[in-house]
């Protein structure tokens, strides 16, 4: 890559991390007068811009977990686009996952990420497990079941060390969220990342609503 190639590359991300609020919860939060998503969620704000994500939660992370291709046949013959699956969270108990489509991969990925800013969620972290009672947050508080599609997942407090027994599409979902131990069960084919990720956000969506 040659240093103009580099030197555009570089004028170009520095745009886009420029943000511009264009809500009135955008504007709240740039100017300070709201500081966290937890004030957010308690007062139901409803978020529109993912630039108040990536400014409350400074160490969002994003992953794709599932690209693929859409086929139709139309009158005018076959019709192609791109789908993308995101998830973003901060290793902190902030977890979101979004979809995108388009007729470029790149485009496609592009709104996923927007998509999975504006679906963050809170996820309750704690230690719901009998062999530790540490206190801490690096599990989940008592065991919570999910279901996604044809897809169910159960999700069982660990002890401290235990790590993440869960396959690999899942384990990076937990990761993400900020889970450090615990056990997982599976029902159904979690190959299919579409029902596999409702199941894991509906699962921790419970950590709030059985809590």
């Amino acid at each position: 890559m040659s240093h103009t190639e580099q030197r555009v590359r570089r004028e170009r991300k520095e745009q886009e991390e420029v943000w511009v609020p264009r809500t009135s919860l955008g504007v709240m939060v740039s100017t300070g007068k709201i500081t966290s998503m937890k004030e957010i969620y308690e007062n139901g704000y409803r978020i529109q811009e993912a630039g108040i994500i990536k400014k409350l939660l400074p160490g969002i992370k994003t992953e794709v977990i599932d690209v693929g291709i859409v086929q139709k046949q139309t009158t005018n013959g076959e019709y192609t686009r791109f789908k993308a699956l995101v998830a973003a969270g901060d290793e902190g108990g902030w977890l979101g996952i979004g979809q995108g489509k388009s007729k470029q991969m790149r485009i496609a990925i592009e709104k996923a990420t927007n998509a999975a800013y504006l679906a963050v969620s809170p996820v309750k972290l704690g230690c719901g497990s009998w062999e530790c009672r540490c206190d801490k947050p690096h599990s989940v508080p008592f065991k919570v079941r999910g279901r996604g599609g044809s897809v169910t997942i159960e999700i069982i407090p660990g002890p401290r060390g235990l790590g993440l027994v869960a396959g690999g599409n899942i384990r990076n979902l937990l990761k993400l969220a900020g889970l450090k131990d615990v056990w997982t069960k599976s029902k159904g084919s979690t190959n299919t990342m579409n029902s596999t990720s409702k199941a894991v956000l509906n699962c921790l969506r419970q950590t709030f609503s059985q809590g």
